[in-house]
């Protein structure tokens, strides 16, 4: 039942960020079911003890295709999708937990959390250098031929 209610709730602030993004109303949908699937994504490796910066390339990643392919169906720009579908994976506990951790003046704890923060940025920007890098391979190939 929880993962059910993951699912949902990664839908939902998907889809609701994508509102306060002022997507357009058409896209918003597939802009949710884009985020689910990244988000399932990443609980399955996370799940499978993939580590944390593995899920979140590998979410990312899938993130990146899908979002590729909706906007070539919708005929929309990639970046509707890719933006508020990265609103689960974005690591806002970790970050909160450095500010606090400086704030308290424990600065080891937070600076562990900071780095934290960081690789998992980088984990994600990751990703989608990758799902960019195979569509456009993919993109040459199919043309050429």
């Amino acid at each position: 039942m929880a993962i059910v209610i993951q699912i949902l709730c990664s839908y939902l602030a998907t889809l609701g960020f994508g509102i306060i993004v002022n997507i357009p109303h058409r896209a918003l949908n597939s802009c949710g079911l884009v985020g689910v699937l990244g988000w399932i994504t990443y609980l399955l490796i996370k799940g499978a003890n993939g580590g944390t910066m593995l899920a979140n390339a590998v979410a990312a990643l899938m993130i990146g295709l899908s979002s590729i392919f909706m906007a070539r169906r919708l005929k929309m720009p990639m970046i509707l999708f890719n933006i508020p579908s990265l609103v689960p994976l974005v690591p806002g506990g970790q970050a909160y937990k450095a500010v606090r951790n400086f704030a308290v003046g424990n600065d080891l704890a937070a600076i562990s959390d900071l780095v934290q923060v960081v690789m998992i940025a980088g984990a994600i920007a990751m990703g989608f250098f990758i799902s960019e890098l195979v569509a456009r391979t993919y993109f040459r190939i199919t043309i050429r031929h």
